[in-house]
């Protein structure tokens, strides 16, 4: 779902191609928009801005460029997708400064490659989120076809998003991991001969699933990664059934199985995100699971509303009081599902 927090980018349009873009965390940088842009030095943070810039003039070729500062509440590195938010926001402010109009399916065409340009081999779930998502509601992202259902959040749920306080940059060291995950998950089903994912999981059971595994994929990473995939695809449709019905004891079990898969097969959890996640249950949380790549950053925290305050009061005392650098507005934060940007345009 979308959150409440933002990045925001403020801007006027200029008359030849130059983009300059001032961040109040990252500085300033300028380039020339081209039909061909060549990525900044790695981990360089304009590099999100030439992914959004590239993506467009692949479409659309390059236009005019902008001046723009860039704000955010958004914490960077902590698996919130602020990355993501930066190329749409980025691209959704090109285009305005252009007088070019796109359409959603338009933009989910560019965007998700676009962020490749970094280096990251991600998909599309997180710009359809921050593109799409409906206010009170999570969001059921589906491709081939690309879809987002609307799932409205029953009022007495609650979330909080609680940073580890451990940070992974995407753009650095924890990037090469998180490829070869994916790069795992790509070479099983390569393997197998399958299309896609949702292919292989076709009119089979999760036991059927685990011997496919077993007998035809010869490394523990293919193995793991295919097993994590499959299985988080069934929790996914679990989990909006819980949530249609209201079980919330169910969708609490579901988050905290997703988190063990990610912690035992897919190895992208951390000691930090482990005892954050224990700390929310202890806390009286119904479930917690870790959220983005990994490796860092936050975990999302599911409990019933009346217990909000008493869960946040205990995370505060089990996990954050003894470190200095804890800030509450910008490390627990109620995350209450916003509208995404076009939803937001109306």
């Amino acid at each position: 779902m979308a959150l409440e927090r933002r990045v925001h980018v403020a801007f006027r349009p200029r008359r030849d191609g130059r983009i300059r873009v001032w961040s109040e965390g990252y500085g300033a940088c300028e380039f020339a928009w081209t039909p061909s842009l060549e990525p900044a030095a790695p981990g360089e943070w304009q590099n999100y801005l030439r992914a959004a810039a590239q993506a467009i003039a692949r479409k659309w070729g390059a236009g005019y460029g902008l001046e723009a500062a860039v704000l955010s509440d958004l914490p960077p590195a902590a698996g919130l997708s602020s990355s993501s938010a930066l190329i749409v926001a980025v691209a959704l402010a090109l285009l305005r400064a252009n007088e070019r109009a796109a359409r959603f399916d338009e933009l989910m065409e560019i965007l998700p490659e676009g962020e490749q340009f970094v280096g990251t081999r991600g998909g599309g779930m997180d710009h359809a989120a921050s593109l799409a998502s409906r206010a009170g509601c999570a969001s059921l992202i589906e491709f081939q076809p690309l879809a987002v259902r609307p799932i409205p959040v029953p009022p007495d749920w609650s979330f909080l998003v609680a940073h580890s306080l451990t940070v992974a940059e995407k753009s650095g060291a924890a990037r090469e991991q998180y490829n070869a995950r994916r790069a795992a998950g790509s070479v099983a089903l390569t393997r197998l001969g399958a299309a896609s994912y949702r292919a292989v999981m076709e009119g089979r059971t999760a036991d059927e699933l685990a011997v496919i595994a077993r007998e035809c994929l010869p490394t523990e990473e293919e193995r793991d990664s295919f097993l994590h995939t499959t299985s988080e695809a069934g929790r996914v449709r679990a989990a909006v059934d819980a949530m249609e019905r209201g079980r919330e004891t169910e969708f609490g079990r579901l988050l905290l199985e997703s988190h063990a898969s990610l912690r035992d097969r897919l190895k992208v959890s951390s000691a930090a995100l482990d005892r954050l996640v224990d700390s929310a249950v202890q806390s009286g949380a119904l479930g917690a699971r870790l959220t983005g790549a990994g490796f860092g950053g936050c975990v999302v925290v599911f409990t019933r509303s009346r217990d909000l305050a008493a869960v946040r009061d205990g995370l505060i005392a089990r996990y954050y009081a003894a470190c200095q650098q804890f800030q509450p507005e910008m490390h627990l934060i109620e995350a209450r599902p916003a509208a995404g940007a076009l939803a937001a345009e109306g």
